[in-house]
């Protein structure tokens, strides 16, 4: 199988990508697939954007660096989900693997050709952006407006919306850390906030910290605003 290398612009190691003809949601599109182990760099904030990614298996966190030192989390990106498209030529946000990950990168420059040729991909696009924003507004709101356990039921339960395989069920790929650093909180906070949920019975937890049951969704989407 024919590999292409890339440097990025950092002082990030060269990486390998190998060409894929692994189709994004039945799409045709060819993209290059790469993986990632947990922690690893996709981009940094800055570095030109000259590929947009879509994830197959795996987690990735896009953030940014405060002027102070501290981390705020913009999104977490799950598979299905297209990422890293931008509208000016560099990337607004650094973007990290939460975990084990596999993406599928996309030349920005294809994009017009990509979607022309096959218009199911040009649909997964504009539907993902669509999402992205959705989720961006939301976010926005939760920052602003919303107390510790208001945040984290609505944390809880978009999680459970895009990753559960089962009903009430997820387990979280990130830590605690970065739900703090997502929702504006302290480790601590999150960390009392949750078992405070757990005591009122609207979660509990399995064999760790990250494999939640919604125990009381109803109450959950109460405590929401929704």
């Amino acid at each position: 199988m024919q590999t292409t290398a890339i440097r990025p612009q950092h002082s990030t190691p060269a990486i390998v990508f190998k060409r894929s003809a692994t189709p994004a949601c039945r799409s045709g599109a060819i993209g290059l697939t790469q993986h990632f182990a947990k922690g690893d760099e996709l981009f940094a904030e800055g570095d030109e954007a000259d590929y947009f990614y879509k994830v197959v298996s795996g987690s990735i966190r896009s953030y940014k660096l405060l002027s102070d030192g501290r981390r705020q989390i913009d999104a977490f990106h799950l598979p299905g989900d297209i990422f890293g498209l931008e509208a000016d030529s560099d990337h607004r946000f650094t973007a990290e693997a939460v975990e084990a990950t596999s993406v599928i990168a996309f030349r920005r420059s294809r994009l017009v050709e990509l979607t022309a040729d096959d218009p199911a991909f040009g649909e997964q696009v504009m539907m993902s952006m669509m999402r992205s924003l959705e989720r961006a507004q939301d976010h926005m709101l939760l920052l602003g407006r919303k107390t510790a356990q208001e945040k984290l039921a609505s944390f809880l339960l978009e999680m459970a919306e895009r990753l559960s395989q089962q009903d009430g069920h997820v387990v979280l790929p990130m830590q605690r850390a970065d739900i703090a650093d997502h929702l504006g909180l302290t480790i601590e906070t999150v960390s009392r906030t949750l078992t405070q949920l757990a005591r009122n019975h609207l979660i509990g937890f399995r064999s760790g910290s990250r494999d939640v049951d919604l125990c009381d969704i109803k109450g959950l989407r109460h405590l929401q605003g929704c």
